[in-house]
């Protein structure tokens, strides 16, 4: 156990009506940098997830009730708290997650600015008023709480994704109960700390953190109390959830799978687009749902690309996260990293040529960058998320079959375009079937845009004026004067 290398306030108990419980069981945290066991946080059962809902639902009158300034004036306090204390939560992250100091650090800031934005847009959920079109009327629209929000996370960015869900469920006069990733348990609770300091009142933020995520969501979600859910992981367990939330015809948001396309058209300038390239594929190790997973480069290009490319990579210092010198981290597992190694495997039966780059430590679930050749379209590489530091290029001669290649997947989440001009990128950017496109860069994530996918890869938007509305419900009322 290596508890001494944790913030002083991080908590390992359930979060449950404000106060802080230690569970019947306990369920291990572990630093793949060195696998060695960090913590041991609460291991809650359905009894207990149904415990947080009873809570949450206590809460919700009195806090959707709360002034929405009241409720904006909370959040900004977690803004500051967290803000101050930023390097506790960067070190959480780095040692249960397992990537770079300088990765953490930039999550820690992304998840902070969630509570300042949302702690805005509090107060500015604008209703509707309007004589009807046939004039025996008023028509009155306003927008009132949901309900109890469940709130499901994923280990890659364990404190962005918890305050991308809990500042505007919050924001919006919900209560909430979270359930971050097994993995990755200790950010989660750390932030639920922050807001019980920040004020937020007994019952309204309530955190289980289970090694049995099946039942204790399927208990949850069958709930009657429970009005809305927000999950951001794959697509997969997206699907089961949704047919779970079916039964109940439950408003759901998905943040689901990506299999984002990086597009290096011809004339375009090859340092910016490699300087690009880096951030959108080796940030967070490539273990990131807007990550670039698939780079489509002009057959004028390819070689340069690949080149300096490959460069960057081999300057890339790869170990455990804790040292702030090193630039590529662990992957969250072994599992995981074993998983990434079967991908290029099978990349390499597929016909691809593996160009590893740099070396990393034997102990611990690091993976060394690998570059891949020769990736025919319609191969493993392109259909499936790999989630790591792969980077699979296939050259074409021509813009419309690669836009085409761009669009061939079932996902949409986001796509990014390198082209000669910012005319040029914007023509083809309008023409990719994604729910977010960068044009000349190599990361578009903003608490205040929406965020979100097409096709197989979400439902609703999270961030921007949009995301407060996944938590509200319009009502219309009318009126004969």
């Amino acid at each position: 156990m290596t508890t001494s290398l944790l913030p002083p306030s991080t908590p390992t108990g359930l979060l449950i009506g404000g106060e802080w419980s230690p569970g019947r069981a306990r369920l291990p945290v572990v630093d793949p940098a060195t696998l060695e066991t960090l913590a041991e946080v609460a291991d809650a059962d359905v009894g207990d997830g149904l415990d947080a809902v009873s809570s949450a639902r206590d809460a919700f009158e009195p806090w959707a009730a709360t002034r929405p300034r009241a409720r904006a004036e909370i959040l900004r306090n977690a803004f500051e708290i967290m803000t101050a204390e930023i390097e506790d939560c960067a070190r959480l992250i780095v040692l249960e997650n397992g990537k770079a100091w300088n990765d953490a650090i930039g999550e820690a800031t992304y998840a902070a600015e969630f509570f300042r934005w949302f702690s805005e847009e509090a107060v500015r959920v604008a209703g509707g008023f309007r004589e009807s079109p046939g004039g025996d009327k008023t028509i009155i629209t306003d927008h009132v709480a949901a309900g109890v929000a469940y709130l499901i996370t994923p280990w890659n960015f364990p404190a962005a994704m918890a305050t991308r869900k809990l500042a505007p469920a919050l924001a919006a006069g919900c209560t909430t109960v979270l359930k971050p990733a097994e993995q990755t348990p200790l950010t989660a609770l750390w932030v639920g700390e922050v807001l019980r300091r920040a004020g937020a009142p007994a019952g309204t933020v309530n955190i289980v953190t289970t090694s049995q995520p099946g039942p204790v969501s399927e208990a949850i979600l069958a709930d009657r109390r429970v009005a809305t859910l927000s999950f951001t992981g794959s697509t997969p367990i997206g699907k089961l959830l949704l047919a779970q939330t079916a039964q109940r015809v439950l408003t759901s948001s998905m943040e689901l799978g990506g299999n984002a396309p990086f597009l290096v058209l011809e004339g375009a300038d090859v340092d910016e687009a490699v300087a690009g390239a880096m951030v959108a594929k080796m940030r967070n190790g490539g273990a990131a749902c807007t990550a670039a997973n698939r780079f489509y480069v002009h057959e004028s290009l390819a070689e340069a690309f690949t080149g300096r490319f490959r460069a960057e990579l081999a300057a890339m210092a790869v170990g455990p996260g804790i040292d702030r010198a090193n630039d590529l981290g662990a992957m969250v597992s072994l599992d995981e990293r074993d998983k990434i190694v079967g991908l290029l495997e099978q990349a390499e039966q597929d016909g691809g040529r593996l160009d590893p780059v740099g070396e990393v430590p034997e102990h611990g679930a690091f993976i060394a960058p690998h570059m891949v050749h020769d990736v025919a379209h319609g191969s493993t590489l392109t259909r499936q998320e790999v989630f790591g530091p792969v980077i699979p290029v296939v050259t074409f001669d021509d813009q419309d079959t690669a836009i085409e290649m761009a669009n061939d997947t079932e996902y949409g989440l986001i796509s990014y375009v390198y082209g000669r001009d910012k005319g040029v990128g914007i023509q083809v950017g309008r023409r990719l079937r994604a729910g977010m496109v960068a044009i000349d860069r190599g990361v578009l994530s903003d608490a205040a845009a929406p965020f979100g996918g097409m096709k197989e890869s979400g439902l609703g938007r999270e961030g921007g004026f949009h995301g407060i509305h996944e938590f509200l419900e319009t009502r219309y009322l009318g009126v004969t004067w």
